[in-house]
């Protein structure tokens, strides 16, 4: 897609509407990998679509090894990138003045939790603000996921739901679009995800309109905390991947301690709390429920203890409904569960208040995300203040000769080193000796960080390959030729080509 100035034109008579979006990227690791491909579609409230879509391809950085298993997917090449992708620098431009227009929904298909990372990851490396993008000018972010989710758990009726092999339920997107016959062809390209994704959405809205509207109304965190809160606590119907599968996804809980960031930790109902209490005791806790809850990876860069207890993220669009609903269309069935039973967990639950200490404890001393390694990675370091962030749009502002001598006296002690980097990528004719070998320092740092698990993928891919077992239903010609691109890459990347 080409990126020119009156695309990106701050378009003001935008009225509301939808924004379908997703992205391929370069990895699963929001602070360390990089958007490759970026796909999307405007649509109306009936989701027709307005305008053209976009399908764009962003240049990986010669500071990143790719997830080989990412590329077998994608079949995107780093080259491929190279040659007919946009900067990020550009891409985020395009991002902020076509995607995120006033009265936007920007929605994908577990974007929460994932595409919306890797989009605030990419502005912060490029000096715009991370967050208004979903929620400033009347803008908001949503997830259909989740929707699915809470619909197949509560109003499945008029869709048809897929299993895997093994039948449990499962709701991954070319399954769910190839049983009720909606065209997906190419599953895992971001634009063909796109359109299978609006015909989806179309699909549920159209079966299941009440409970559509219900849940869109919701995706505002205010909507999400009249419902459930530690002021008036009670019991809620929660759609979660954390959740079984064997449930749907989907559970009552009910919201008994304070979590990080003004968010909430709930409890799972389906679960009688003596009863862990006593597994506890005998040493049967694993046996019966699974990994410890206090035994969490402290690697993780969220904290949950699914399944009994787990962080509910107000901002994070949850599919939540009043326990009311399970009293109609025969509810309490659909998600294995009978009232009485939630009653007696409940009272079991406030019997115990040493465990809410216990579990607030556990919560206060882990960080949210682990120490970031680099500026890059450390968006969730702490918000910047109004005259960094003045300077940040200077930053973003300015060109090659406005940015060479430019020494901005930044606050925030991460924002020189950001800026070093910003130069190297998009203008390193700017940059003076002393900051090339900066950047040279921490590039190969970085690639020194990625080069073990990139070359032990691969070496797994090869091995696969040569006993005659391609990856990600690809051939295993196209495969031999995305390990070929891929060794190239690395080979290009070595500091002896400099």
């Amino acid at each position: 897609m080409d990126v020119t100035p009156n695309l990106l034109c701050y378009n003001k008579t935008m009225q509301e509407s939808f924004y379908f979006y997703d992205l391929e990227t370069s990895g699963l690791n929001p602070r360390m990998d990089r958007i490759m491909q970026f796909a999307g579609q405007r649509t109306d409230a009936e989701f027709n679509p307005i305008g053209e879509p976009a399908n764009i391809l962003v240049e990986l950085s010669d500071d990143t090894l790719p997830s080989p298993g990412a590329i077998m997917v994608t079949g995107i090449t780093p080259q491929s990138t190279k040659q007919d992708g946009l900067t990020e620098r550009e891409f985020c431009q395009f991002f902020i003045h076509e995607v995120a227009t006033p009265g936007t929904t920007i929605l994908g298909y577990n974007s929460v939790r994932f595409d919306d990372e890797f989009i605030r990851a990419t502005l912060w490396r490029n000096f715009y603000d991370a967050y208004e993008w979903q929620w400033k000018d009347g803008r908001s972010r949503w997830d259909m996921l989740d929707v699915v989710r809470l619909t197949r758990a509560l109003r499945p009726e008029g869709i048809e739901w897929p299993l895997t092999p093994d039948g449990k339920a499962t709701n991954r997107l070319e399954l769910l679009t190839k049983l009720n016959g909606i065209s997906h062809e190419h599953a895992h390209d971001a634009l063909a995800d796109v359109v299978a994704l609006i015909e989806v959405t179309k699909l549920v809205k159209q079966k299941q309109p009440q409970l559509f509207n219900y849940l869109y109304n919701l995706r505002n965190k205010r909507a999400v905390q009249r419902l459930v809160n530690l002021q008036n606590p009670q019991p809620f119907i929660y759609a979660s991947g954390r959740y079984p599968s064997q449930f749907d996804k989907t559970t009552v809980a009910f919201p008994f301690a304070s979590a990080k960031n003004d968010n909430v930790l709930v409890f799972d109902l389906r679960y009688n709390l003596e009863e862990i209490l006593q597994a506890e005791q005998d040493g049967t806790y694993i046996e019966k429920y699974g990994n410890h809850w206090q035994k969490a990876n402290p690697k993780k860069a969220k904290i949950d203890f699914c399944p009994i207890v787990k962080t509910l993220q107000y901002n994070h669009c949850p599919a939540v409904a009043p326990i009311g609903v399970l009293e109609k269309d025969d509810g309490w069935n659909k998600i294995k569960l009978a009232k009485e039973q939630i009653d007696e967990n409940l009272q079991c639950l406030q019997k115990h208040p040493e465990f809410t200490e216990r579990v607030q404890k556990i919560i206060d001393s882990r960080p949210e995300f682990p120490p970031a390694v680099d500026p890059e990675s450390a968006l969730y370091d702490g918000f910047i203040d109004d005259c960094d962030r003045k300077l940040c749009e200077v930053v973003r502002n300015n060109g090659a000769e406005d940015l060479a001598d430019f020494q901005p006296p930044f606050s925030d002690e991460r924002l020189p080193d950001l800026l070093l980097h910003y130069k190297a990528k998009n203008f390193p004719e700017c940059l003076a000796a002393n900051e090339v070998e900066q950047w040279e320092k921490y590039r190969i740092a970085r690639l020194s960080r990625q080069a073990p698990k990139f070359m032990a993928e691969l070496t797994n891919i090869q091995k696969d390959l040569a006993a005659d077992r391609p990856w990600a239903g690809k051939t295993v010609e196209d495969c031999a030729y995305l390990v070929e691109e891929l060794m190239l890459w690395y080979e290009s990347l070595q500091p002896g080509d400099y």
